[in-house]
This record gives structure tokens, C-alpha cells and sequence, in this order.
């Protein structure tokens, strides 16, 4: 286990190292892994030469099948023709069927087992080359579970997995998250990423951890479109949008031929390099990344300036950076590459005036970098969370129905009577 991490590895088989000497654990990996294909080569090997053997002294031994001869085409028979079809056919149906297929010999079957460990070890030497991880996952009550992620996993597999090991209600707002104590932030991982590429760029001595709670903006922009998408209305005439309206607001701007990103647009803070001081900027959403104008609230289009593209960075939330970094407010984000694990030159970071337009474009941030990927994941867990709720109820109405005593038949002399 890493002094100070939540993220251990298993020492079989090897995988990642989180302890000890790193060059180590590969070389032993390397060693054992030429070792066992040294043996499954001279294995092969052996095989070829012994099938090659083999095929040689049948076709040396086998005898030749003499070719029938065949009447001339031009001689006739007596008879009918009717009477040629019927002997014909009934030659046909006295055909001997073909002899049955003979067991395997004793060789012959010691092949096949030796075939079949070649295939199994090689099916182990592929799983042996996939990095794993044992995660240590708090829980919101104050538990924690272990888990073991490997490589091939999605976050969604292990979101699974969790609702299996806490038996929780499965709703779509459970989300597993990242938290880094020194920069002070919190990002849900997307239901589609593989949880071991970013747990892999920690370093050894973090004191990040892994929760698993629940996250009420998570897919809230499916659930509410109109707040996101015609945010410069009032609230309150979209609060009573049909859920007609939310569906059709869906298929307009996630199931065309490309997704449409919310058009934010505002006064964000940006905070200078190197300082703790922050400016006011005119900031605009767009599907090729964030933009604003340097020379301050102006929004004129020959002004602006890509702030950063999302193709390589991921959206953050930030706590106290009021006392951190002197914001203006506490509704703090950061846009960052994920191996970036401490205070770094690269990190672009940003501040709101209220907790909604931090949500707003952190969501506008996600939708412009994942596109339809999101909406495909908040379907399959809304058929997660309807599949899980109706397993409960069928459990329920059959224990309820258990539980319900049959009525006590009459006895004999009470009928008689």
C-alpha cells in the first residue's frame, strides 16, 4: 500500500507497483513472462514436428483407392427407363451408411490436452500484461470498500459493482470521484472512462482519494434541458416546461448529426499567472473551447482569445479558494490535464458569482468535450436505475407474498358437521 494513498496494488500478478523498488517488479515480470514463452515455443514446436512426423507416414502407408470403371456412354441397357430409375434408386437407398467415426487414440487425445494448456497459458500470459489496481472507495455514510480495477473496466462497471457491494437505490446520480487535498478540488469521473488511466497518474506520495456519493449534476441537464439551453430566460417559465417539450429540446441538440453546445456566454474571473490576483473577462462556450476577450467585459468577436481547448484537459470543482487563492467568490473551477497533480502554470482557473452559472458552465464545459458520449451514458443509467427498481419491487411483492400466512383449512369433522 502507498504511504498516504488509497491506491494499492496486488503482488499477483504484477501489475503497477505502488511500494518497494518499481525496476524490480517489471524485471520479474519480464523474467517470468520470457520464461513462459521460452516453454510455450519449444512446446509449439515439439507439436509441429511430431504432426509433420505423422503426416509423413500416412501418406507413405496409406494404400490407394482403385477408381471404379464406368460402363461407355454409348452402350444401352435392357429394359425401361422407369425400370433404369427404380434399380438405381433402389441401389441408392441400400447404400451402406458410412462407418462411425473411430475414438481418438491415446496420442491423439494427449494432443489435444497439450493444445489446450498452450491456449490456457496464453490466455494467462495476456491477462498477466493487464494493469490492474486495488481501489480503496469511501462511501458517503463513512465506510469503504476495496475494489479491484483492471484496465478494461469502465467507470460504469465499477459504479456496478458498488451498487452490488452497498445496495444502494441505483439511482443515475451516483458518481465515482476524484478528490486531490492539495489542489484543493473534486472531479466526477464520466461513466464512460476507464478508472485505472487516470488513478494511474498519481503520484506515490498523494493523498488523493476515491468517493462514491451522489452528485446532483451529474445528468441534471438531462432532466432539465431548458435550464441549460434557454438559460437567458426567466426561471420560473421554464420551471413548468412539459416533459414533451424537455424531450424534444433533447432530440434537437443531442441526436443530430453533430451536439449542439449550450451558448454561454458572460463575465467570468480569471486569475493571473503567477498571482493571486483576479480580472474580469468576457468569456463565450464553444464546441472548440472556451474563449474571451483580454481586453476585459467587450465582447467583439476580432478580440478573442482561445483560453484553452478540451481535448486534452478535464473540468474541475474547486473548494475554498477564497482563502486559497483570494477569489472573489468560493464558486471556483479549474480547467487542467489530469497527470497535472500539484500547483502548475498550466492550470487555467476560473471563478463565478454563484453556485448555478459555476454549474452552468461546467456542464456547458462537459457537453463540449464529450458530446453524445454523455447522453449515451445518462441513458444507460436511467436503464440501470429502471431495471434495479424493478428487480426491487418483484423481491418485495415476493416476500410480502411469503410472508402472508394461507388460510387454515377446516377440519374433517367441522365439514362433516
Amino acid at each position: 500500500m502507498r504511504s498516504g494513498c488509497d491506491i494499492f496494488v496486488p503482488p499477483q500478478p504484477p501489475c503497477m507497483s505502488c511500494g518497494g523498488s518499481e525496476s524490480s517488479l517489471h524485471d520479474l515480470e519480464d523474467n517470468d513472462l520470457d520464461a513462459l514463452m521460452a516453454d510455450l515455443v519449444a512446446d509449439i514446436s515439439a507439436t509441429e514436428e511430431k504432426f509433420a512426423t505423422e503426416k509423413d507416414t500416412l501418406k507413405g502407408s496409406a494404400p490407394v483407392a482403385p477408381i471404379p470403371s464406368q460402363p461407355p456412354s454409348n452402350l444401352s441397357f435392357p429394359g425401361s427407363s422407369s425400370t433404369l430409375r427404380q434399380a438405381t434408386s433402389s441401389n441408392s437407398i441400400a447404400a451402406t451408411p458410412p462407418p462411425p467415426t473411430s475414438k481418438p487414440s491415446k496420442e491423439e487425445l494427449e494432443e489435444q490436452i497439450k493444445a489446450d494448456k498452450i491456449k490456457l497459458a496464453l490466455e494467462k500470459l495476456k491477462e498477466a500484461k493487464v494493469k490492474k489496481l486495488v481501489v480503496k472507495v469511501e462511501i458517503m455514510d463513512g465506510s469503504s470498500k476495496t475494489l479491484m480495477v483492471d484496465e478494461r473496466q469502465t467507470v460504469r462497471d465499477v459504479i456496478d459493482n458498488l451498487f452490488e457491494k452497498t445496495h444502494c437505490d441505483c439511482n443515475v446520480d451516483w458518481s465515482v470521484c476524484e478528490t486531490n487535498p492539495d489542489l484543493q478540488t473534486e472531479r466526477g469521473f464520466e461513466d464512460h472512462e476507464n478508472l485505472v488511466e487516470p488513478l494511474s497518474t498519481w503520484t506515490r506520495d498523494t493523498e488523493n482519494k476515491v468517493l462514491f456519493h451522489e452528485k446532483k449534476d451529474k445528468y441534471e441537464v438531462f432532466r432539465n434541458p431548458q435550464n441549460f439551453y434557454m438559460w437567458k430566460k426567466d426561471k420560473k417559465s421554464l420551471k413548468d416546461m412539459k416533459e414533451k417539450d424537455k424531450e424534444q429540446l433533447l432530440e434537437e441538440n443531442f441526436c443530430g448529426a453533430s451536439v449542439i453546445v449550450p451558448d454561454l456566454e458572460g463575465i467570468l474571473y480569471l486569475k493571473e499567472d503567477g498571482k493571486k490576483s483576479w480580472k474580469q473577462r468576457y468569456f463565450l462556450l464553444r464546441a472548440s473551447g472556451l474563449y474571451y476577450s483580454p481586453k476585459g467585459k467587450t465582447k467583439a468577436s476580432r478580440d478573442l482569445v482561445c483560453l484553452v481547448q478540451f481535448d486534452n484537459v478535464n473540468v474541475y470543482y474547486c473548494k475554498e479558494y477564497r482563502i486559497k487563492y483570494k477569489a472573489p467568490t468560493d464558486h471556483c473551477f479549474i480547467l487542467k490535464h489530469s497527470q497535472i497533480q500539484k500547483e502548475s502554470q498550466y492550470i487555467r482557473y476560473l471563478c463565478c458569482d454563484d453556485e448555478w452559472t459555476m454549474t452552468l458552465w461546467v456542464t456547458g464545459i462537459r457537453i463540449a468535450k464529450y458530446g453524445k458520449q454523455l447522453y449515451d451514458n445518462y441513458k444507460a443509467a436511467v436503464r440501470k436505475a429502471a431495471g434495479s427498481a424493478t428487480w426491487a419491487s418483484r423481491s418485495i411483492q415476493a416476500s410480502s407474498s411469503a410472508s402472508t400466512p394461507s388460510p387454515t383449512p377446516k377440519g374433517r369433522d367441522s365439514i362433516d358437521q
